[in-house]
């Protein structure tokens, strides 16, 4: 802070100091005369002796010195006396000189603001943040975490001291994050993903057989299409471990995929807003056909026309996702109203279990017929194109990618090619 050392009108020497802060870290101006142990500037006022004061942080003393130099550099600015011009009031000439100085320091302002927060940043006050947001509240995160409570609400208020905001809302149901809580919370995310990204990266280039990678898929294509890519890359990576997540299409990429859970989302992409930090490659399309199990009465007739099929029991998805609106479409295209699903459901083994008997039709993804060989699947000779479902990889754009990952896509694109291309 730049400020006259006395009060009222000027004297004719103006005394100008530097202080620094009060919890002992410098101020955007002292950084500057980093290798400075005193800090001061004066400003000859009329034909007065020009005088310096500095202030030593630690012991207080002032020194005084008869006559600064003329031309002092700071940083990478010189200051140069100023030239003798028309004269003006004392106390604006003074204060025009101070507004000078405050000009050229305050460009450095913010970048020494974010160096000074970045430095009391810590790695673990960052994880027991992530922990309280995760269990709702400092008690659980500390018993979660084998550690005292007191420890936790430390953390956490060292968080808010070095941030200056408020990063929980505290109440008796618990602890929800603010809007700066939020948008700490999910760049931690990013962070630890990228340190775990780049712990996995060493772990590759010591052992490139080893590893760990995370995929989420939906119900479809983890009973076909995904086994089939894995049994094969297993192969060559005996010692690869596979976390496999299934969900529909818009909670993978919406969530698992953003929020870093998953290394890499394969799934239909109709239907889909995907932003442009999500990068999706296109492997085949996954069209929807309809099947039943080899021992029904339709796998043996041709030339099946989609009314025959309408009053059959059906097992559907739920008419509100992606793919069940696209099944009830398809069947008002073809000028019917879609059939009564007598079971409602995204569980491939349930369905499997009901399509056993023989009775139940489905609409099913063209990879189970093809890659289930397990499931007894039939596609029946309908005069219906099916429902086009173009189905890729997704990976976020920004972020470091699991090295094993690409061994994955390319036994995906391997494992695709006998399958129906999109177009």
């Amino acid at each position: 802070m730049i400020r006259p050392i006395t009060s009222g009108p000027l004297p004719a020497a103006a005394w100008v100091m530097i202080d620094t802060c009060r919890d002992g870290y410098p101020s955007a101006f002292a950084s500057e005369l980093a290798d400075a142990k005193r800090i001061a500037v004066a400003q000859r006022a009329d034909k007065a002796p020009c005088r310096c004061v500095a202030r030593t942080p630690s012991r207080g003393n002032v020194v005084r010195d008869p006559e600064p130099p003329a031309l002092e550099l700071w940083g990478s600015q010189a200051f140069a006396q100023p030239k003798k011009t028309k004269r003006h009031p004392r106390y604006n000439h003074q204060f025009s000189y101070v507004l000078s100085l405050s000009r050229i320091f305050m460009a450095n302002l913010i970048m020494n603001l974010d160096d000074h927060v970045l430095r009391r940043l810590k790695l673990s006050d960052l994880r027991l943040f992530h922990a309280v947001v995760q269990w709702g509240g400092m008690a659980k995160a500390a018993t979660h975490l084998s550690i005292s409570q007191p420890a936790v609400s430390k953390a956490i208020a060292g968080l808010e001291h070095t941030l200056g905001v408020r990063l929980l809302e505290r109440s008796p149901q618990g602890v929800e994050p603010t809007i700066y809580g939020r948008a700490l919370l999910e760049g931690s995310i990013a962070v630890f993903d990228e340190l775990k990204q780049s712990v996995k990266q060493i772990e590759f280039l010591s052992d490139p057989t080893a590893g760990e990678l995370r995929i989420g898929c939906t119900e479809p294509l983890a009973a076909g299409f995904v086994p089939a890519v894995i049994e094969q890359l297993s192969r060559s990576c005996p010692r690869l471990d596979f976390h496999i997540i299934t969900a529909d299409p818009v909670t993978l990429t919406e969530r698992e995929l953003r929020q870093r859970k998953i290394d890499l989302a394969i799934a239909p992409t109709p239907g889909l807003h995907l932003d442009a930090d999500i990068d999706v490659e296109i492997l085949f399309d996954d069209r929807q056909l309809v099947m039943a199990a080899t021992r029904s009465k339709w796998v043996r007739q041709r030339h099946i026309q989609l009314a025959n099929l309408v009053r059959e029991p059906w097992i559907s998805p739920p008419p509100d996702s992606i793919i069940g609106a696209s099944i009830a479409q398809a069947f008002r295209e073809s000028g019917l109203e879609p059939p009564h699903a007598q079971m409602v459901s995204f569980s491939i083994p349930l369905c499997h279990h009901l399509l056993a008997s023989g009775r139940f039709l489905i609409m099913l993804p063209v990879s189970m017929a093809h890659l289930g060989k397990h499931l007894s699947l039939k596609v029946l000779r309908v005069e219906f194109p099916g429902i086009p479902r173009p189905t890729g990889i997704m990976t976020l754009k920004n972020r470091t990618l699991n090295p094993m990952a690409k061994p994955f896509i390319d036994y995906a694109r391997k494992v695709a090619k006998p399958l129906p291309k999109a177009h």
